[in-house]
């Protein structure tokens, strides 16, 4: 587009952002700390779902300050159930660094952003642009979509090279005096008209412009990103439950406390399950080879979780599906009755029917209701 074109592009997109642009929270503030925690919340989650999380979570923890002198499991609690862990953690860690290094207040500069943990390009364009004004053009998913039509751009589009020339675009195309809310409207036309499949081309603010509806590609662009084949993991888990209804929840990785072979052993029968159970406690479980429920009776016995007596009540539940990631896990779960819990130096009881309320993985969490339901 040349100089005349853009301006009126702006204008279109901006205009129908006024008009139609969706009702959200967070769009009624410029907090940076606002805007920053509903940034975080919709990295891989929708927008229906993050809304009463972001509620929740700032009557919680109002400021940065009330973040950053938090418990991480109060943290982890309100934040169960969107899944993607990390992303709570590297916030409280974040929000500690700016009390800590920024006096409480969101850094204003490029560098300082993305200097803090979880902050990468887009998301310190998008803070920086919606509170403060900021002259940067976010590039997310949405927004490469976006320009990828207008400039009929095939081929993938998270190709390094041409993430690049994206943003080059993404640069140019931006109304500087209006940053905050033109990165918006670039990210409301991605999410509601030009959508992956079956863009909404006819009622398109600005699909004069657009260089692959010319070109009848607009369905075809961009191309489809080949799907990375999902990890198949089979796991076994014991949920062991006394007569009061408690059970027992372990660390994802061997306490430090154990001795060193004991520790590698855990490790080795346990590949990847602190990713599993996104680094939160769990009930007891094991990497499946060949035979649930011996394999998983000789890791309780191995890793000093329980030595089970031959005539234990272990009672199979239906077997259960679980999605984390580029994992596809099957679980075969088991509870098995005891008459008192044994002593966990690392772990902790707590009763079976609490678990919704505790900062615990949603795999934890369905297991949980499995055994509840059995």
């Amino acid at each position: 587009m040349n100089s005349k074109r853009r301006q009126e592009f702006r204008r279109k997109l901006l205009d129908w952002f006024r008009r139609c642009q969706r009702e959200m929270p967070w769009r009624r503030t410029r907090d940076a700390y606002c805007i920053w925690l509903s940034e975080i919340m919709l990295q891989q989650t929708r927008v229906a779902a993050a809304i009463p999380y972001y509620e929740r979570f700032l009557e919680k923890f109002p400021n940065v300050q009330a973040l950053a002198g938090a418990r991480e499991e109060e943290v982890l609690r309100l934040w169960a159930g969107l899944g993607y862990y990390s992303r709570a953690r590297n916030l409280q860690r974040a929000a500690r660094e700016i009390v800590e290094r920024h006096g409480g207040e969101f850094p204003r500069e490029l560098a300082a952003a993305l200097a803090l943990p979880g902050i990468g390009n887009y998301t310190a364009a998008a803070i920086l642009s919606i509170a403060h004004g900021a002259p940067h053009a976010v590039l997310d998913g949405n927004v490469a979509r976006v320009i990828a039509r207008l400039e009929a751009i095939r081929g993938d589009l998270r190709e390094p090279k041409r993430w690049r020339g994206l943003q080059t675009s993404a640069d140019r195309l931006l109304e500087i005096s209006k940053a905050g809310d033109w990165n918006q409207a670039m990210m409301e036309l991605g999410a509601t008209v030009c959508t992956p499949r079956a863009p909404d081309c006819a009622n398109c603010p600005v699909g004069g412009f657009c260089r692959a509806r010319e070109l009848g590609l607009a369905e075809k662009v961009p191309e489809k990103r080949r799907k990375r084949a999902a990890e198949k993991v089979h796991l076994a888990v014991a949920v062991l439950l006394d007569p009061r209804g408690k059970t027992i929840l372990i660390p994802p990785t061997p306490s430090k406390k154990a001795s060193g072979k004991k520790a590698e052993r855990g490790a080795k029968k346990n590949p990847g399950l602190s990713a599993l159970f996104s680094g939160m406690g769990h009930f007891p479980a094991v990497a499946v080879r060949k035979n649930a429920r011996a394999e998983l009776r000789r890791f309780l016995r191995t890793s000093g979780v329980a030595e089970l007596p031959s005539g234990a009540n272990w009672i199979a539940l239906p077997a259960l599906r679980h999605a984390v990631t580029h994992r596809e896990i099957t679980i075969t779960a088991f509870v098995v009755r005891v008459e008192k819990l044994p002593r966990v130096r690392s772990g902790r009881v707590v009763g079976l029917n609490k678990m919704q309320t505790l900062a615990v993985s949603g795999l934890t969490r369905k297991i949980a209701r499995a055994a509840l339901g059995r």
